[in-house]
Order: structure tokens, then sequence, then C-alpha cells
């Protein structure tokens, strides 16, 4: 079976601020647009192929997506089902605030004028199964969002929902997963 790449994006204003971005579009640090520069390297350095970069909408991401093509030559483009979890009334509060760390625990809640995570699982469950089905003939890249990194982590390991609430990636990581 096939695999694909996920690359966190880059170091945000609200990320160096301890804020939750979530689907609030927030732009890139000068430190994220080099550490964007600098994956797109290190892609190249590590002789990874990949036919295509699906990345989320937001700013963020789609900027370290943008790079990341430019110098690698891989093609790029938008996808919606990639953009941030939606946290309703916690975007912008502290990323570590007791409140929200306990709401992260809870699938089903929405944040008031959020998203839940059963809803976030949905929508990226689907995303991997049609990539898992394309993967013995095509190799993405996905760019997109810690949150995001979750809900992928989740569809590949068993996971307890405290592991969950506290798993991450750092900015412009890049992770292989292979389909079995």
């Amino acid at each position: 079976m096939g695999h694909f790449y996920f690359v966190r994006h880059g170091q945000t204003v609200w990320n160096v601020a301890n804020k939750i971005c979530g689907a609030t579009d927030i732009e890139l640090t000068e430190k994220g647009h080099q550490q964007a520069i600098e994956t797109g390297h290190e892609i190249l350095r590590q002789g990874i192929r990949a036919d295509e970069i699906l990345y989320s909408p937001l700013m963020r991401a789609a900027d370290t997506a943008k790079h990341i093509s430019e110098i690698t030559g891989i093609p790029a483009r938008v996808e919606p089902r990639l953009i941030e979890q939606n946290f309703g009334k916690y975007e912008s509060t502290e990323r570590n605030g007791e409140e929200f760390q306990l709401a992260k625990q809870q699938f089903a809640n929405r944040y008031e004028g959020g998203e839940s995570m059963l809803h976030l699982a949905q929508r990226i469950y689907n995303l991997l199964d049609e990539i898992k089905a394309e993967s013995d003939h095509k190799t993405y890249i996905l760019v997109a969002h810690n949150g995001i990194s979750r809900v992928i982590q989740s569809y590949f390991y068993e996971m307890t929902n405290e592991e969950y609430a506290t798993f991450g990636v750092k900015n412009c990581e890049v992770r292989r997963f292979d389909f079995e």
C-alpha cells in the first residue's frame, strides 16, 4: 500500500503569543515563512517524492504550501477539508487554558459556535479514505494544522482521549504515514 506526508504550517503570530488559531485566518511570522522555505529544501534533501500538495485554505497553511511547491516543483492546490477545526469561543484564547483543555476531551462539544471533534474527524477520515484509495498510484503532501495532525494520528493509531487532546506536531514538521 501507499503513503502520504503531513506538514504543519510555519509559525504564526498567535503561535508565538500562545493563542488558539483554529479557523481564524492568521498569517505566518517571518520565521514561519523561513521555516516553510527550509521545509521545501529538506523535502528535496530527503528525496521525498509526491505528485501533489493539498493544503488548507487558511493563509498560514496556503503560504507554507506555496513555499514548498515553489522550491520542490510539486504542484499544489487547496483542499477545503483541511481547514483547521473551528474552536468557537476559544479562538484567540490561551492555548493551554484549563477550560479549553477540558473541552478538547469532549468530542461531541461544538465549543459554542465551533465544530465538534466528531465532525472534524468525519471530514478528515473521508479525505484520508480517498487518499488511501489513490495511494497505489499517487502520493500527496498535506499541509495543514495541528488539530488536523491529531485526527490523522488517530486514523492510524489507537489513542486515548487524553493522548488525542495533547498530541501535536511542531511547525513545519514533516511526518510520513503509511497505509497498510
